[in-house]
This record gives structure tokens, C-alpha cells and sequence, in this order.
């Protein structure tokens, strides 16, 4: 029970922000990973390593907010760290000993959920990576381009209308 649950939680965390679109879901995990960068500050088991850590996450989290491979990074990142804590004997929650070996369980289901791109509930069973991109054609150019879903529908995040033309 105690590597099952874990696993667990890693998949339903998973399940929950495939509901988010993107790509508001890339964003809002690469806080969370800020955060749990942040998660072990308040224990100080490894004293100013603890603020070297959170500061290199804080980078990785504000990389992983234009990229899935550095949010899955950011999580294995905080694999190792879990491992340090366990080990150390400094657990994340301090009244739970093993707290921290089971979040060293469940960051790497969600970091290979990352890595794979998010994918939703349906692009799992689909056997898609996050977005299925779509092919368009540049009649400009004539050259074909692949862009996701949400680059047809508008969903860019950029500000500004659609270019005119010359």
C-alpha cells in the first residue's frame, strides 16, 4: 500500500489536469511545480541547500511554462530531492516519516505524464502526445506546417488580431 498509493495519487493528479486545456494546463502545472519547489523550505533539513534548490526549481518552473519536457525535468528534479530527504531523515510533512518517499514515488508519474506532453484522458487513449497537431498548408509559400489545435481555434496566448495582408 505504501508504493501503490503514491502511484495513485500521481495518476489522478494527471487525470484532474488533463480536464484544464491547454494552454492554460502547462501554465498552471509549472506553478505548481514552483511550489513544490518551495515544499521543503519551511523544514530546513538541508539547511541553505534548501534556498539553492528552490531557486533552481523557480527557474525550471518559469521554463516549464513554455515547456512540457522542462516541467517533467522540474519533477524528477524533485525526485531526487524527495530521495535526499528520505534518506537525510528530514520528511516533507514531519509527523508522516515516509511523506517523503512517497512523493519520490508519485513525482515521476506525473514527470513521464509531462514528458509525454500532458496528454488528455482522451489523447491517452488515443495514443497521442498532450495536443494532436494539425497539418496546414501555407499558400504563400507552399510549404506544409503542423500546428496544434489550439493555434486553429486562436488559443495562442498572443495578443493581437490576425496579420493583413500586403
Amino acid at each position: 500500500m505504501q508504493y501503490l498509493v503514491p502511484i495513485g495519487i500521481g495518476l489522478l493528479y494527471a487525470l484532474l489536469m488533463s480536464l484544464i486545456r491547454e494552454p492554460h494546463r502547462r501554465r498552471f502545472n509549472a506553478v505548481m511545480l514552483a511550489g513544490a519547489g518551495a515544499a521543503y523550505l519551511s523544514g530546513g533539513g538541508l539547511d541553505g541547500w534548501e534556498f539553492a534548490f528552490a531557486a533552481l526549481m523557480t527557474y525550471v518552473a518559469y521554463r516549464g511554462l513554455d515547456s512540457w519536457t522542462f516541467i517533467g525535468i522540474g519533477w524528477l528534479l524533485h525526485t531526487a530531492w524527495d530521495i535526499v530527504h528520505h534518506i537525510k531523515g528530514s520528511p516533507l510533512i514531519p509527523f508522516v516519516h515516509d511523506s517523503s518517499l512517497g512523493c519520490a514515488i508519485c513525482d515521476p508519474v506525473i514527470a513521464l505524464w509531462c514528458l509525454r506532453g500532458a496528454p488528455t484522458l482522451r489523447g491517452l487513449f488515443r495514443g497521442g502526445r498532450g495536443e494532436r497537431p494539425v497539418a496546414i498548408e501555407d499558400r504563400t509559400t507552399g510549404h506544409t506546417i503542423r500546428v496544434h489545435d489550439d493555434v486553429i481555434a486562436g488559443n495562442t496566448g498572443m495578443t493581437g488580431g490576425p496579420r493583413k495582408r500586403d
